[in-house]
């Protein structure tokens, strides 16, 4: 049974008439008719009763009529479902997260946007620590990433830059320091520096040391923590002091402050990460997207590559 079979079948049920049915159609009316004959032959019963003003349906016509209609709507379905797909209208994207990106304004802004212009894809977001992440992105377990600056890098991965963003200094409201508008990095010379551990962003990480050892010290590392909002828990219970990134002062917590560092500070970069052979309009679409918000986050400039 040929596809165009059916709808010359459902034309002519509909219609009751081969001429008419071959007028809407678009074509000769003995076409119409032959392929309809072949078609009962094939089903081996006949589909229509011929009267003198048009035709009926018979009892095998009116099941195959029921059948048919549904199979052509599905075709329909189908090949709007493809066409949704391929303009980036429909489908999912997996977005991984770095724990320490989820506070950052850029993220809800890239969200909303895409959700916006691409009302019918479901987002499904996750947060990792950025090694995770990269491992998830090479085994196609999800499609496109924001983390930090990564020294780990694969063939199979392109990063992009979206950001920089500034650290802040967390103090204790107990600090000495804690009234302070912004504090130097020097001041955290004789504290116990609460950090997270290198192998999550060695980069970042070695940004903060070398931006301390740069005012003259290296710091007292004390606790670490693998997550942001953990360090600042800590710093509120008196473990020590930490270096986050701003977007963590939307973190409201009584028991700490927020403070500006003064002068030479370490910057937090905000990367993009996806596939290179990842071809979907949906990833590249949500890309676009991302890298949009990122300039509109930097103020205008661009970082990224003409």
């Amino acid at each position: 049974m040929e596809f165009r079979h059916l709808k010359y079948f459902v034309a002519v049920a509909e219609e009751r008439h081969f001429t008419r049915a071959a007028e809407r159609l678009g074509m000769a009316q003995p076409p119409v008719s032959q392929q309809i004959h072949k078609l009962e032959r094939e089903m081996g019963a006949p589909l229509f009763r011929r009267l003198t003003r048009g035709v009926e349906l018979t009892d095998a016509g009116c099941v195959l009529y029921e059948d048919a209609v549904r199979i052509l709507e599905l075709v329909e379905q189908a090949k709007c479902r493809a066409q949704s797909a391929a303009r980036g209208q429909s489908g999912c994207i997996r977005v991984g997260l770095a724990s320490s990106i989820v506070f950052h304004p850029v993220i809800p802004d890239v969200m909303a946007s895409f959700r916006k212009s691409h009302p019918q894809v479901s987002i499904s977001p996750s947060e990792s620590n950025i090694s995770a992440l990269m491992e998830d992105l090479a085994e196609k377990r999800i499609d496109v990433a924001i983390i930090r600056q990564t020294v780990q890098t694969t063939e199979l991965v392109k990063i992009e830059p979206l950001l920089d963003e500034n650290m802040l200094i967390v103090l204790p409201v107990q600090h000495a320091l804690a009234d302070e508008d912004s504090v130097p990095l020097d001041a955290l010379a004789h504290e116990r520096l609460i950090m997270f551990p290198r192998a999550i962003a060695p980069l970042l990480y070695d940004d903060v040391i070398a931006a301390c050892q740069h005012c003259g010290f290296s710091p007292q590392l004390g606790e670490q923590s693998t997550q942001v909002a953990s360090a600042v828990s800590m710093v509120a219970a008196g473990f020590g002091v930490t270096i986050v990134p701003n977007s963590i002062r939307d973190l409201h917590h009584q028991g700490v402050t927020y403070h500006e560092i003064k002068g030479t500070q370490p910057t937090a970069r905000v990367l993009l990460a996806y596939r290179y052979d990842d071809h979907s309009k949906v990833v590249r679409d949500f890309v676009d997207a991302a890298k949009y918000a990122g300039m509109r986050h930097r103020g205008g400039a661009s970082l990224l590559p003409a």
